[in-house]
Order: C-alpha cells, then structure tokens, then sequence
C-alpha cells in the first residue's frame, strides 16, 4: 500500500532553532516534520492564504481565489484519497509554521515525474533550516515512491532564498519563462527547476 512509503516524523533539536514561538515568548523545543491529514487542514488553510497574502510574487495564486475554495478542496490537498498529492508540514508547539507539497502526474507518459508545490515557511521562521528538512522530507518521500524519478518545480525570479535552498538540494534550472505572472510591480518570470532522484540515498535510510 502506498502509505508504507510515508516517513515518520523528524524532530528538529539543534541550537540554531531554539527561538520564540510564533506570538509566544516561550523557547523553542523542537520542529516536527511530518506528512500532514485532515486535522490539520484549517492550519494549512491559514497558513496558506497568509503567504499568499504577504508573498504575493512566490505564488501563481491570489488570496481571493484560494480563499473562494470549498474547504474540501484543502482537505484534499493534504490528504487526496487517490494518494497523487502529499503535503508535508513543520510543527512547533502545536502551530503549522511552514509547508511543502507534492503532485504526482497520474498520465502513462509522466508518471516518472512530480512537481513540487506551495513551499511556505512564516517571515519569523526562516534561516532556522526549516525549509531544507521540508523539501529533505519531500525528496525521501518521493524516492521511495515507485516509478517517481524526477522532480520539477518553478520559482518567482529575483526569489534568491529559495533558489539557493534548491540548488543545495540537487535542482538545477532547465528554462526560464517570461512575463509568467503579473504582479503589482509588472510582470515577473518564473524559473523552472528539476532535479533527477537518487535512488541510492533511499536505500541508505
């Protein structure tokens, strides 16, 4: 079945995390990665919409148009019962503070690929290596799924954070398209990346 191709959650202990909690003062603990379900789909939702929002070049999508969305279409995001999307979340003290999904192509010809989507982590949340252990989770999830041997994704030009996170990752860009979105500040183009996977490092773990 396909749900023995999920990880388990990863605990995120090192020093560099230790910080606030997000509208807390408390210390922080630990950052659990981990596959997200319906139960979290109303977080998912929020934090969604927030980046939308307040990152409005990173995204295709406007805030209006995700937030029309029938619930059900968010609970299936996370938890798609035909299993061809998988959302991984990172947890602290209880709070989705950042996120990446996975769609995978369910046509014969590009069932070998899947397209990395939404990757999300709140402005209070970053350089704490959150995003690196979310698309980590990704890619180790997509290597043990079989057939999968190639990931692509796209990402706002100028996004200089999230291109170096994955090019550490192995991505490597194969094209750029003009004028791919409009935004307030005119038209931006997009990256688009890929990146073959090592079947090898599935093995390892």
């Amino acid at each position: 079945m396909e749900q023995s191709h999920e990880p388990g959650p990863i605990r995120l202990t090192h020093g560099a995390l230790r910080g606030p909690f997000h509208h807390s003062g408390e210390p922080l603990q630990e950052v659990h990665i981990l596959p997200l379900s319906n139960a979290h789909a109303a977080q998912y939702r929020e934090l969604m919409l927030h980046g939308f929002e307040h990152e409005p070049d990173a995204f295709t999508s406007t805030p209006a148009e995700r937030a029309a969305l029938p619930f059900s279409w968010w609970e299936q995001r996370i938890d798609d019962p035909q299993q061809n999307s998988i959302v991984f979340g990172a947890i602290a003290g209880g709070q989705l503070v950042g996120t990446v999904g996975l769609e995978f192509s369910v046509r014969s010809k590009t069932r070998h690929k899947a397209h990395l989507i939404g990757m999300y982590t709140l402005a209070e949340w970053r350089g704490k290596g959150i995003g690196r252990k979310l698309l980590g989770a990704a890619l180790a999830y997509a290597r043990r799924r079989p057939g999968v041997e190639v990931i692509t994704l796209t990402v706002t030009e100028n996004n200089h954070p999230a291109i170096a996170v994955y090019e550490a990752a192995g991505f490597r860009s194969f094209g750029v398209e003009p004028m791919a979105i409009r935004t307030s500040d005119g038209y931006k183009a997009k990256i688009h990346m890929w990146a073959q996977l090592n079947r090898e490092q599935a093995s390892q773990k």
